[in-house]
């Protein structure tokens, strides 16, 4: 018996057998049992997505020998001639070979005659937009008002080529590409017919690699049954396809969460025995990375659509927020840069490695603990690391910590560099220190002004009139001194007036920061504190941020602090508000001032001007 290839042999045949495209079988199903028909239908969308097919669903609809309605029989003359190609009322042209007005005329000839055999004479024209403008014209008069026997069901890829005449007289629909979700659940159905083994997570790449297409995804199965023979699995997709298998970004995602160099090499190497695409590979890195911001941001926002919703949120708890922000940035530079490196594997390394090794700007917390790290928590470590770092002052420098001794005098002399120079924190051990040191370790040999870094000042207009924005959200002005409190020394003494000197202080960075920066207090005691999130930063809050501030607060009062965060309506001003009020009287002071001006009040007589307050703002100093 002759192969028949999957694509045709499971073509649909009713309108429950198609996949997707609820938005168009809707209207359709109602008007064939309601008998509202229209004389032509016109169905657009890309390769592979059911536009034929749709049509010859339509033509069984209507010459089925039980009536006319959404669910032919399947069984009569017509149904099963229709099924096999060969009703002969149901004239299909391939419009692409056929584009000369001439055949178009002659196409139209027969029009007039009553069907043969069935209850519509239809004309099927895929391709419909390769006709010539003299076909359109020819076909016009006779699409427009067809004898009631004739029914027209035209298909295309590009309806912007159609004459609007045309789309006009047409009944249009729009076919959809189909996700990779009901791609995968429609060939996991089909090799379950077919009675062949798969693994899913090849079924996943065919899914994607077919790009919305179903007949494309049953073509690329076809050939991964033969090129796996018989037993389509994850690794022999991979190998026929020529992309990275997903599981070899989740073993490098791991590896980097972990801080383990070693693993993260090893993998690459195994990497680099299949001879792999390294585009394709970063492609599929950035993808995942863009997948579990969203998952950090708005959990409920991840589907399954590509197979891996479990594992996205799960890895989106083993990474900050701004570790992913920069992942991704990194990533995107080192698209381009691999092009120009004479060695993508090299490259590649390079890439993972800056990722290993950079640590985002103004993230104040300590390193992130490995995966074998008791279950301590972090609030304790940022307790205990002044006294590990008094201990070691006392003892004096060991000969293998010298290393460590250098990267702390480095790390001392990043305030006194120029603004701007220091953008990232390239060491590791380093940016230890510094965060130590944020987090109340005076008695550290590192020593660092307690004034903001010098790439964090400004002129003092910019200081009393400019907000610095972070993640997106606007963060309180760290610079603002107008009402500045003493900074409380126990957790007893905390108020709203001294919360918002105390964030001046700790002065953090990132999502942590703008939470911080909206929250309020609630209660106090020795041990514990109570804060009040405002609602309209919850998205982006998370218990990781939470321990983050819980460790910058038990850093500075030197106590272990259980720290938590409500949310809801906060009942006093947070220091985010606080810095808006400042801003804002700050500019209607400039503003008055402005009016009040002699020369300003001059020119207005003189040219009869009108002052526009809200184009007036602070000019940015230079110097």
């Amino acid at each position: 018996m002759t192969y028949q290839v999957l694509a045709r042999k499971w073509r649909p045949g009713t309108f429950s057998d198609l996949v997707g495209q609820a938005h168009v079988l809707k209207p359709l199903t109602h008007a064939l049992d309601n008998q509202r028909l229209h004389h032509a239908y016109l169905f657009t969308g890309t390769r592979g997505v059911g536009k034929t097919t749709l049509a010859r669903i339509l033509a069984r609809c209507l010459n089925c020998e039980e009536g006319i309605s959404s669910r032919p029989c399947g069984t009569c003359e017509a149904c099963r001639e229709i099924s096999e190609g060969r009703f002969i009322d149901l004239i299909e042209v391939d419009a692409a070979s056929r584009t000369k007005v001439e055949d178009t005329r002659e196409l139209l000839e027969n029009v007039q005659y009553a069907p043969s055999r069935g209850r519509f004479k239809i004309y099927l024209i895929d391709e419909v937009h390769m006709l010539s403008a003299h076909s359109f014209n020819a076909l016009l008069k006779t699409l427009e008002e067809p004898p009631p026997h004739v029914k027209f069901l035209l298909a295309t890829t590009d309806p912007q080529k159609l004459p609007i005449t045309i789309l006009s007289r047409c009944l249009q629909f729009n076919l959809k590409n189909l996700s990779p979700q009901q791609i995968e659940e429609y060939l996991e159905d089909i090799l379950g017919r077919e009675k062949l083994d798969f693994e899913e997570a090849a079924l996943w790449q065919l899914a994607n690699a077919a790009a919305g297409s179903m007949r494309d995804a049953l073509t690329l199965l076809d050939q991964a049954i033969s090129f796996c023979e018989g037993e389509v699995s994850a690794a022999g997709v991979s190998d026929m396809l020529g992309t990275p298998e997903q599981g070899v970004v989740w073993r490098l995602l791991e590896n980097l969460a972990a801080q383990d160099p070693a693993a993260l090499l090893q993998s690459v190497q195994e990497v680099a025995e299949r001879a792999p695409d390294f585009q394709q590979l970063l492609d599929a890195m950035l993808a995942v990375l863009h997948r579990l911001a969203i998952a950090q941001t708005l959990p409920a926002a991840i589907d399954n659509s590509f197979g891996d919703r479990d594992q996205v949120l799960e890895f989106a708890g083993k990474f900050s927020p701004e570790e992913i922000q920069l992942f991704y940035q990194l990533a995107l530079k080192g698209r381009g840069d691999l092009n120009l490196a004479p060695d993508s594997r090299a490259m590649f390394e390079m890439l993972l490695i800056r990722m290993l090794v950079f640590a985002p700007e103004g993230t104040p917390t300590l390193p992130r603990r490995r995966s074998n790290d008791s279950g301590e928590s972090r609030a304790e470590e940022t307790v205990a690391e002044p006294d590990r770092q008094e201990d070691r002052q006392r003892a004096g420098p060991e000969p293998e910590t010298q290393t460590r001794d250098g990267d702390r005098k480095a790390a001392a002399r990043l305030p006194e560099e120029e603004p701007g120079k220091q953008k990232k924190k390239p060491l590791k051990r380093a940016d230890q220190a510094v965060r130590t040191h944020l987090a109340g370790n005076t008695d550290s040999p590192v020593s660092v002004e307690k004034s903001p870094p010098t790439d964090r000042t400004s002129t003092a207009a910019e200081q009393q009139l400019t907000l610095a924005t972070a993640g997106g959200r606007q963060r309180p002005d760290s610079n603002a001194k107008a009402e500045a409190t003493a900074l409380p020394v126990a957790p007893m003494a905390l108020d709203n007036r001294n919360w918002s000197s105390l964030y001046q202080h700790l002065n953090p960075g990132g999502i942590t920061g703008n939470i911080m920066a909206h929250c309020v207090i609630v209660e106090t005691s020795e041990q514990a504190l109570r804060l009040c999130l405002d609602s309209s930063q919850s998205a982006v809050f998370n218990e990781e941020h939470r321990t983050r501030i819980e460790q910058l607060l038990a850093g500075h009062f030197q106590t272990v602090l259980e720290l938590t965060i409500e949310v809801g309506e906060p009942a006093s001003e947070s220091p985010a508000l606080r810095s808006q009020r400042i801003k804002r009287e700050k500019l209607e002071q400039l503003r008055n001032r402005f009016e009040q001006d002699d020369n300003v009040r001059q020119l207005v007589e003189t040219f009869s001007g009108e002052i526009l307050t809200e184009s007036i703002s602070p000019i940015e100093q230079r110097g």
